[in-house]
């Protein structure tokens, strides 16, 4: 009677948690409809004076519009992800959940650059209790890694807007953005910023926290990671690099694709030779990520847009990857070792073509988000600067390589355990379908018709685009 009664309490508290995640995107949706796209202002501004000793605003424009309706979709998703798998601690773990999603969502609101770098920290508190309570063996480790991996890193960021309030005596962003720094001021407020945005994308020699993150997490941190977190420096260079410092980031753009196309091959090849599903679903984030990286580093329209869409569309894809490999398979066998699963297709036919499906956004197949933002983030580095994009373009083999030789691995390659599974393995249940299918739905939609994406960001890039001679550039001093 006893555990019939937390069962029920633990069942309870994890509906209303989700109710309140549905609201806040019922809420998000009629903001999206009511937005006007016409205008590069910040619409729907609220203002709290005073709160302690700093004034807030909140206002939403044609960029943050879409990252708050990503965080406001995969929150409810990584409610039901564990909806079996978490029992105790039931209430400690959608507090933290709806704490997260407070906080992402502000970060993305916000119009002060102060406040944006303390609810840009402000997340690392309930991420390191959700991986050290709720996570797997080395839970602890991971963490810890986690926290002060990154909160070091974004420590360079705080004494570059430090700098900024000191120079111009406010960190309200429209006054920022008004502010001409000169060229050496630029150089170094760009080196503190783009630090702690390197480390969050993560790039290469700075992504070990997200591999012990993702691997150690349980499933909804690892959803919220690579869906949202991950996503917090793509948001952030368009606040605090592209409109501020645009001399600056022009001026390394060189190295920034040096960077980009190390990482790429970096964590391609590392993702080739793992033998860990959730692992390899990491090191195939970091080179996603590094491919967005580089097409809003290229100062092109086209890139603009193909960074953004690529940021949603993996948000959709990684989710849907982690709930297969934990949710799914995880849950079935305790295991992540790939080589475990194989002829699986015999057994769980419905889970492999939804897998599928995700694969193929995963290696940017046609008629995908993927597709859409892979091609454009590579169009407009080609465009900058053509040796790059053709270094940066073999992300596409890889891939393609690692995404298919992983799904060929678990769904086919022999039938040894076929029996094993097919006698005790159930197929997808009509949660994990509705999840699964739930992102399946929007990364094929949003690349059949991505007009919903670009119609409204086109009027706002064309005002981040930085018309400049580049050959004047080593030689400009204000």
């Amino acid at each position: 009677m006893l555990t019939y009664n937390v069962e029920n309490k633990s069942s309870l508290l994890k509906s209303v948690a989700l109710f309140i995640t549905i609201i806040n995107l019922a809420i998000s949706l009629i903001i999206f409809i009511l937005f006007d796209f016409s205008s590069k202002q910040y619409q729907f501004v609220q203002e709290q004076y005073e709160i302690g000793q700093y004034d807030i605003y909140l206002g939403i424009d044609g960029i943050s519009i879409y990252f708050v309706l990503l965080t406001t979709i995969i929150m409810p998703i990584s409610i039901v992800s564990n909806w079996k798998s978490i029992k105790d601690k039931t209430g400690i773990f959608l507090m933290i959940i709806l704490l997260l999603e407070t906080s992402l969502i502000i970060v993305f609101l916000v119009l002060d650059i102060l406040m944006f770098y303390i609810f840009f920290e402000s997340i690392l508190a309930p991420l390191f209790i959700l991986i050290g309570v709720f996570g797997s063996n080395e839970k602890v480790r991971a963490s810890f890694y986690f926290f002060l991996y990154t909160l070091l890193g974004s420590l360079f960021m705080l004494l570059s807007i430090i700098t900024i309030l000191s120079l111009i005596g406010s960190t309200d962003f429209n006054l920022v953005f008004k502010s001409n720094f000169i060229h050496v001021t630029q150089l170094f407020l760009f080196i503190g910023i783009f630090i702690a945005f390197a480390v969050k994308t993560p790039t290469i020699y700075l992504n070990s926290w997200l591999l012990k993150a993702h691997v150690e997490s349980p499933l909804s941190g690892s959803i919220i990671l690579a869906g949202i977190v991950l996503k917090l420096s793509l948001y952030g260079i368009f606040r605090l690099i592209l409109t501020i410092l645009p001399k600056a980031f022009l001026y390394f753009t060189y190295i920034i694709f040096l960077i980009g196309v190390i990482t790429i091959w970096y964590a391609s090849l590392s993702t080739l030779r793992t033998i860990d599903i959730k692992e390899l679903i990491a090191y195939s984030s970091v080179s996603h990520a590094a491919v967005y990286f580089l097409g809003v580093f290229s100062n092109v329209l086209h890139g603009l847009q193909g960074g953004i869409s690529l940021g949603l569309a993996h948000g959709f894809v990684s989710s849907g990857l982690f709930i297969c490999a934990g949710g799914v398979l995880y849950d079935r066998s305790s295991t992540r070792l790939i080589s475990y699963y194989r002829g699986i297709a015999q057994a769980m036919p419905l889970f492999c073509i939804l897998f599928f499906i995700l694969c193929l956004g995963n290696c940017g197949v046609p008629l995908t988000l993927n597709f859409l933002g892979e091609f454009l983030s590579l169009y407009g580095v080609f465009e900058r600067l053509p040796v790059a994009g053709i270094l940066a373009s073999s992300s596409i083999v890889f891939s393609a390589g690692y995404t298919i030789f992983m799904y060929n691995r678990i769904a086919f390659a022999g039938s040894y355990f076929s029996n094993y599974w097919y006698n005790y393995i159930p197929d997808v249940n009509k949660r994990e379908y509705i999840l699964l299918f739930t992102l399946v739905l929007f990364t094929i939609f949003l690349g059949i018709y991505p007009s919903v994406i670009f119609d409204g960001l086109n009027y706002y890039l064309y005002s981040v685009i930085y018309t400049v001679d580049y050959t004047t550039l080593p030689t400009i001093t204000n």
